[in-house]
């Protein structure tokens, strides 16, 4: 085995749920997914799909008319998109890791932009390569970027720059001319850009023209060094699907397609069936998911900002609530106590990154409101007892 392999951390995310898991009384706010089941539609799709018998394999980088869907639905968003820009993934998750193989030489270096999703940061390291992070810098809750520190760091010895926005799970979104400034350095540095941008139609701005978070689709060259990653999972409800897509280059989807093959193959049929149907009744999915989650961050933020325990802003897009709570310097800690002894279920802030210590991150993707209500009340009623 690998030393990489044996160094890497388990998710801390993971040993908390680990924890609660099974127990009829913890309120679950730990993973990244709503609990609300996917559409019936998109699951009969691949009912249908199943019962015509389509149980075999596919092509390597998906169904054409899947990916001639995506680039439709790309394309709408952000300008015309190529279909032979399109790769279907077996999950977003997927996607980075194909995206990482792509791209990535051991010894190469790296920059990210934490606090984010660990597998972002841990992929790099699987890979061999010299990883470098500029952390967002919190101001009265909300975190915002260094640019100077981020341009400083991306040098023409860097490979690749990874960046999630909205992120997961502060919520930070970069502006339009943040993503101008950054493609122009890059474009001088040589300089990959991998940007997840997963969460960006689960973005809040009152002032948006197409539904979604500013993308490096609006700005870039369809040659530039840019790989952009999207997931049915979040804004299609599907996180249980395992189907994402990446657009790339034309010219690096041929090598793609080969990396797909030696990896899983291709995405099950039945599963880009239902993956289709997700596009072709999106106006049907997206915006309502959207609004009702609009409405939990409004239920939410301002039940944790009357605390007077927390620090905590609205973010502009994702699915999270991402706080400090004053005095809990040890967020895995506090995590696993929150579990034990008020059936609350978080995830740990450091398990981000380092400078997230002491945060918490609440997934408000709930049903029902009164979840997060209720799930309030025991944060406030143990945060009483700690302080009696």
């Amino acid at each position: 085995m690998r030393q990489t392999i044996l160094d890497l951390e388990e998710s801390r995310i993971r040993q908390v749920a680990n924890a609660g898991m099974g127990r009829e009384d913890v309120l679950a706010f730990w993973f990244g997914e709503s609990d609300e089941v996917t559409p019936d539609f998109i699951r009969q799709a691949a009912i249908d799909s199943l019962q015509k018998g389509e149980t075999f394999y596919a092509h390597n980088l998906g169904l054409p008319e899947l990916r001639e869907a995506i680039a439709g639905y790309m394309g709408a968003l952000h300008g015309p998109v190529a279909m032979d820009r399109i790769a279907v993934t077996s999950g977003g998750v997927n996607a980075l890791m194909l995206a990482m193989q792509a791209l990535i030489d051991a010894g190469d270096e790296v920059v990210a932009v934490t606090p984010v999703w660990p597998n972002l940061t841990a992929q790099p390291r699987i890979m061999g390569a010299a990883l470098r992070c500029v952390p967002l810098k919190p101001v009265g809750g909300a975190w915002t970027l260094d640019m100077v520190a981020l341009l400083e760091a991306v040098t023409p010895s860097t490979r690749l720059l990874v960046l999630n926005a909205p992120n997961n799970p502060t919520g930070w979104t970069l502006t339009r001319a943040e993503q101008e400034q950054i493609l122009a350095h890059c474009r001088r540095t040589g300089t990959w850009i991998l940007a997840d941008e997963v969460y960006e139609r689960l973005y809040y701005a009152d002032d948006t023209a197409n539904g979604c978070a500013p993308s490096f689709l609006d700005i870039a060259a369809p040659e530039d060094r840019l790989v952009v990653v999207h997931s049915f999972s979040k804004s299609f409800l599907m996180t249980g699907w395992r189907l994402g897509w990446l657009v790339m280059p034309p010219s690096m989807t041929p090598s793609m397609g080969k990396i797909v093959e030696f990896n899983t193959s291709c995405a099950s049929v039945f599963t880009q069936r239902a993956g289709q149907v997700a596009l072709a009744r999106t106006a049907e999915i997206t915006p309502r998911v959207v609004s009702h989650l609009r409405t939990c961050r409004d239920t939410l933020v301002p039940l944790l900002q009357a605390l007077p325990a927390v620090q905590v802003a609205p973010a502009p897009g994702g699915m999270y609530a991402f706080f400090r709570l004053d005095g809990q310097n040890d967020s895995l800690q506090t995590a696993r106590r929150l579990v034990a002894e008020a059936g609350l279920g978080l995830a740990p802030g450091d398990a981000f990154a380092p400078e997230a210590q002491g945060w918490l991150r609440w997934c408000f993707a709930s049903r029902d409101t009164g979840r997060l209500v209720q799930g309030v009340e025991r944060l406030k009623g143990w945060l009483a007892d700690r302080n009696g």
